[in-house]
């Protein structure tokens, strides 16, 4: 896995990310650090990367376990150290997943296999991150 990341010096603290995958994003600071706020910071990409691992992977666990999964939002909340670096030291990520006649036992087992087997990123922030996880399950319409 590789990427290039391109820093615009005309754009303040702009810095462009082109992935091995071939796909672009974008980041940026705050005005205080000398960004214009025109795009999500570093960390907070970080934390959008874990969520969007764990997702994945509740996702595909509850599809290959031939459940109806309709839905699946992931809102991560993350403390992080007073002093540099300041990395994570809390992340708690709430899991609100929807479907049909979805069981609660499965959908609690895929989040705790995302969490202890498959999510890298997740398991990367766990070495400075207390990391808990809460769910609810809902019914889809129709």
């Amino acid at each position: 896995m590789d990427c290039t990341v391109h820093w615009v010096a005309d754009a303040g603290m702009v810095m462009l990310v082109e992935t091995g995958s071939g796909h672009v994003l974008s980041m940026d600071g705050a005005p205080e650090g000398g960004g214009r706020n025109l795009a999500p910071r570093p960390m907070e990409t970080l934390l959008a990367g874990a969520g969007g691992c764990t997702a994945y992977d509740v996702v595909l666990i509850l599809k290959r376990g031939r459940h109806q999964v309709s839905g699946c939002t992931v809102q991560m909340k993350a403390e992080r150290a007073e002093a540099d670096p300041k990395v994570f030291t809390r992340l708690n990520m709430h899991f609100v997943v929807t479907g049909k006649a979805l069981p609660e036992a499965v959908v609690a087992r895929a989040i705790a296999l995302s969490h202890e087997k498959y999510c890298s990123a997740t398991a990367m922030l766990g070495r400075t991150a207390e990391i808990t996880t809460s769910h609810e399950v809902r019914e889809s319409g129709g």
